[in-house]
């Protein structure tokens, strides 16, 4: 590219790569409105399903451990253009997959390479003025969304007309596309200066990890709370697949699909509320929405078997869970470049262990208790997010305070 490597992006660059976000999440969530087809196909019970996207949330979180500390070393390009390659291969194997266990590796192993979303807000940041992070992480966050949106709606419609295995056929496809342009799209990591240090060691990057989140806690405590935001995301959205294709409910899967198209306001809002976040600040405006959180979870109960009302509860929590997100990512970008990307592991890390948490309890609950196991597991972790919100609101402002020597 004529571009310099460390030079503004602009404004193509941005859209685009919340694009390449977008094909990359979505392999994550294909599965979600399919489960119950994914399910039939191997004859395993809903419980037993559940063991798909945990393991792959926490193969997810165990790559952005391992492997996402080397972006402050390789460079981010190279890393989002290997793990790509992999990810399509990946993709490809669970199409074919001869049985539950081949299926359930593979997509394991999926987890493990997806590291391109949380590689390419790093360096975006790095590229971006300090006054327009909070619009350029939710512009990448809203990539995320158009992503899970994709796979939802996608997913669902064509398991209905074409089978399960043709969304996987498609999405290895795709990610083949998407590394073929990564080259021409992403800059070159910049050559250091003359006098600029020798490249941390890789078992040092993994090894301080430990002495930064000491010196930067946020990190941790951000991590802790979008674990529960993406948490209660996680048991909704299986509950919801289990839910509606239940012979109490009666619809098949396309419509879980449909739903799905919820989702498709929180592109719109996301960026919006980025820019409200900036001005008011990412813990108080998080400790806001965490509320609205609560109050969608109630809702999911109360309109549970109603399904227009229960678009209340979704759209609110389609609106107020990403910028959640976007809230914990700003306290981390906010940090010195040189540790960003390894902040962002901590965070990353944390989120996914929640989500791999919230995967087994959504499947188990509903074999369990139904609509309403998967209700109470969404309201304790959207309370989970108040509190500690409120926490990292105190935490913030007693620190101001003791540098302002009040």
């Amino acid at each position: 590219m004529d571009n310099p490597a460390g030079a503004p992006l602009s404004r193509f660059e941005e859209y685009a790569l919340a694009i390449v976000v977008a094909l990359s999440v979505a392999n994550a969530y294909y599965i979600h409105p399919i489960i119950s087809e994914v399910a039939d196909h191997f004859a395993i019970s809903n419980a037993a399903i559940g063991i798909v996207p945990t393991l792959n949330q926490l193969a997810l979180a165990a790559g952005i451990l391992f492997l996402l500390p080397l972006g402050d070393r390789v460079g981010n390009r190279t890393l989002v253009f290997i793990f790509s390659g992999l990810q399509a291969v990946c993709l490809l194997v669970m199409a074919f997959a001869p049985s539950f266990v081949i299926f359930t590796a593979a997509s394991t192993l999926l987890g493990t390479v997806t590291i391109a979303p949380y590689l390419l807000p790093a360096y975006a940041s790095k590229r971006t003025a300090p006054a327009e992070l909070g619009r350029v992480t939710a512009l990448l966050t809203a990539g995320i969304l158009f992503g899970i949106l994709y796979a939802r709606v996608g997913a669902g419609v064509m398991a209905e007309y074409f089978g399960w295995q043709t969304v996987y056929y498609l999405a290895s496809g795709l990610m083949l596309v998407l590394v073929v342009t990564l080259r021409f799209l992403m800059r070159p990591k910049a050559k250091p200066a003359p006098d600029a240090p020798p490249p941390v060691p890789y078992g040092k990057l993994l090894a301080s990890l430990i002495p930064l989140v000491k010196q930067h806690p946020e990190a941790a405590l951000s991590g802790c709370i979008q674990s529960l935001n993406f948490g209660m995301f996680i048991a909704i959205w299986l509950g919801l697949a289990l839910h509606l294709t239940s012979a109490e409910m009666g619809y098949s899967v396309d419509i879980v699909g449909y739903l799905a198209l919820a989702a498709g306001l929180s592109m719109v809002t996301t960026p919006r509320l980025g820019v409200w976040a900036d001005k008011l600040g990412p813990e108080h405006a998080r400790k806001i929405l965490a509320c609205i959180q609560i109050a969608s979870a109630i809702l999911l109960y109360v309109f549970g078997w109603h399904l227009a009302l229960l678009m209340i509860p979704i759209l609110m929590n389609t609106v107020v869970g990403p910028v959640i997100d976007v809230t914990g990512r700003m306290t981390i970008l906010r940090l010195e470049p040189a540790i960003r990307t390894r902040m962002m592991t901590v965070y990353v890390v944390i989120m996914f262990t929640g989500g791999a948490m919230a995967s087994s309890l959504a499947t188990a609950a509903y074999d369990f208790a139904g609509w309403a196991g998967n209700c109470a597991i969404a309201f304790g972790f959207a309370l989970g997010v108040t509190g500690l919100s409120w926490f990292a609101e105190r935490r913030q402002s007693a620190k101001k305070a003791l540098e302002n020597g009040v």
